[in-house]
């Protein structure tokens, strides 16, 4: 276990929880405990679907400005470089991701929700990119993963203002997926990822893959990536047990097994 990142696992949902109080302030231990998590999700079998926690008060607040304040150009270049990977690891778990937002998501704390699948957020959750307000701008992949989930000016707006966003408004334009009260969030969303957990993993791992890859590429490519992952499928126990139970049962009546 990370000091500052722990996997827990239960009935299939693995929860990555950052915990370096009082603001799980990003830095560089952080961002490696958060690779180890990362990947020990990824790998473990008995970890179905994930989500990613901050704790009740806060989500994460952003990377630790006292780490870089005195840092040139080449210093933070390798540092922020380490986090953009880990990030990239962590949107590449092959398996259903729900970042369960409490409290503030700020900078690199909603860089990282956005590597998720799904955010679910509180109500008095404030999400936003306020990395203009220090004279810089998001480097964690803020710039790319915000204007293609909410498209480029809205991104923008929040990019060139640095404004936080209540809970409300991000749902309202797509940045946030399902608000819940506070202390409903993180039962909710393991509830959610549970159901995902327990439904036919390779089928959703391929879906997952051809979405986010499908979205960062020509559409041609993503077609040829959908049709080999769509065939793939065909090798596996769940695709042969979902097209049964439909002939048999009707739909919706499947027990998958992960396999």
């Amino acid at each position: 276990m990370g000091e500052f990142v722990r996997l827990e696992v239960e009935d299939g949902v693995g929860i990555i929880r950052l915990d370096r109080p009082p603001m799980n302030a990003i830095n560089d231990e952080l961002t490696s405990d958060l690779g180890d998590a990362a990947a020990e999700a990824s790998s473990r079998d008995d970890v179905g679907a994930v989500v990613i926690w901050g704790g009740e008060k806060i989500f994460a607040a952003g990377a630790d400005v006292k780490m870089m304040l005195p840092m040139s150009s080449v210093e933070v270049r390798p540092m922020i470089t380490n986090l953009q990977e880990v990030f990239n690891q962590v949107e590449e778990i092959p398996k259903v991701t729900i970042a369960a937002i409490n409290g503030y998501a700020l900078g690199g704390g909603c860089e990282l929700a956005m590597c998720a699948d799904f955010r679910f957020a509180g109500e008095d959750a404030r999400i936003g990119q306020p990395e203009i307000l220090l004279g810089t701008i998001p480097g964690a992949g803020g710039t790319q993963r915000l204007p293609r989930l909410i498209g480029p000016a809205r991104a923008k707006d929040l990019i060139y203002s640095g404004r936080h966003l209540k809970a409300e408004e991000a749902r309202g334009i797509g940045l946030v997926d399902e608000v819940f009260a506070p202390d409903q969030v993180y039962p909710k969303a393991v509830e959610a990822a549970r159901r995902y957990a327990h439904g036919p993993r390779a089928a959703l791992r391929a879906a997952k893959i051809a979405v986010n890859w499908g979205a960062r590429g020509d559409f041609r490519a993503g077609i040829v990536l959908e049709r080999e992952l769509f065939a793939d499928l065909f090798s596996t126990e769940d695709q042969k047990t979902g097209m049964q139970s439909l002939l048999d049962q009707g739909p919706g009546k499947a027990k998958f097994v992960g396999r």
